[in-house]
């Protein structure tokens, strides 16, 4: 059957050459329904849910079997005290259990059963999208022929390039999206279609495009690296610069940091470590509330010093500036001064020579 009908193709393909095609060439295309119903949402989960239902059934018929293997042990257990009309009846049960398993099998999983009709009822919704799609495809792009690659049609070899199932999957999916959504999103959706096919015509401008997402890519992770980078070196510098600033007010109040503190309560002094030798352990001396103030009021009073000294300078410097504006003010009127009274004293003529 399938030799007759790959010589019925030939011949199809012989006829449309003599009449007249030769000029532009025939144009054929294929498609594997298999790897399109893979690609359906909407197939794939009906499928999982039609397989959940199958693997429910195929338990039952285990269960079924188990019954009666369980049956049969107990009569081969018990045939010995048995009357025989008892044995009769238990193999008719058994017997009619096992028909009933039988019918059961073939009621799920035979050519006319659930299975198969579920399996049907699933994919015709599918194949109907599915030919609608090779259909406008074949008219859009002018193919002469598209063949089922998973048909009874032997296909010895096929190119690639002349797959269109990933267009039949994308003309049905663009056919779900547009149900939901706006006529914004529709246009944006249509634009991005026209693309796509624009794509498959030019695979070069197909690989350009990759190239230019990845080169995208790589820009948008260096630019994330290094922001993550400032942000870190950022927070590094406001550590340094809270720690720098506890110090200070650590400094300005006498009191000691609390990292300060946590390595002071580690380590023990060296007053301590003698008094713990021997066995004896006593506990460490706390400084005295007169050298406490005493270092207060001696750090308080250097501090003192220095910003009198550091006001003094600057009391200096502001007395040389104001010196020094003052002597050219006094230079500039000085000079002004003289001009002045030379511009004042009367000119002499000098005498004509007779």
């Amino acid at each position: 059957m399938k030799k007759y009908f790959a010589i019925s193709i030939l011949l199809l393909l012989f006829i449309f050459k003599s009449n007249g095609q030769t000029a532009r060439g025939v144009k054929i295309g294929y498609i594997d329904m298999e790897y399109i119903l893979e690609n359906v949402p909407d197939y794939t989960e009906a499928k999982n849910q039609l397989e959940q239902k199958a693997q429910k059934w195929k338990q039952d018929i285990e269960a079924k079997k188990v019954e009666i293997a369980k049956l049969k042990d107990a009569l081969k257990t018990e045939r010995a005290l048995l009357t025989k009309e008892l044995i009769d009846e238990r193999e008719e049960e058994i017997k009619f259990q096992e028909t009933e398993l039988l019918d059961f099998q073939q009621k799920r999983f035979g050519p006319n059963g659930d299975l198969m009709t579920q399996k049907a009822v699933l994919v015709k919704p599918i194949q109907d999208q599915v030919f609608t799609a090779v259909q406008d495809i074949a008219e859009a792009k002018k193919y002469d022929f598209i063949f089922d690659k998973s048909s009874d049609l032997t296909m010895l070899f096929a190119a690639k390039r002349h797959d269109v199932s990933d267009q039949v999957i994308r003309s049905i999916t663009r056919a779900e999206k547009r149900e939901q959504k706006s006529k914004k999103e529709l246009k944006e959706q249509e634009k991005k279609e026209y693309l796509e096919d624009v794509e498959d015509e030019n695979p070069a401008l197909a690989a350009r495009k990759k190239a230019l997402e990845d080169k995208k890519a790589a820009r948008d992770k260096m630019l994330e690296d290094r922001k993550l980078a400032m942000e870190a070196k950022k927070k590094e510098i406001e550590d340094k610069r809270k720690a720098a600033a506890e110090a200070r007010e650590a400094k300005k109040t006498g009191t000691i940091p609390a990292d300060k503190k946590l390595e002071d309560n580690k380590t023990p002094s060296k007053e301590e470590n003698k008094s713990t030798e021997g066995g004896i352990v006593s506990p460490p001396k706390e400084p005295s509330s007169d050298n406490k103030t005493s270092e207060i009021s001696d750090a308080q009073k250097t501090k003192e010093d220095k910003a009198a000294a550091r006001a003094k300078l600057i009391e200096d410097k502001k007395k040389i500036l104001e010196d020094r504006k003052r002597k050219i003010l006094e230079d500039r009127e000085a000079a002004k001064k003289a001009k002045e009274d030379k511009a004042k004293e009367p000119k002499t003529e000098e005498p004509k020579s007779e």
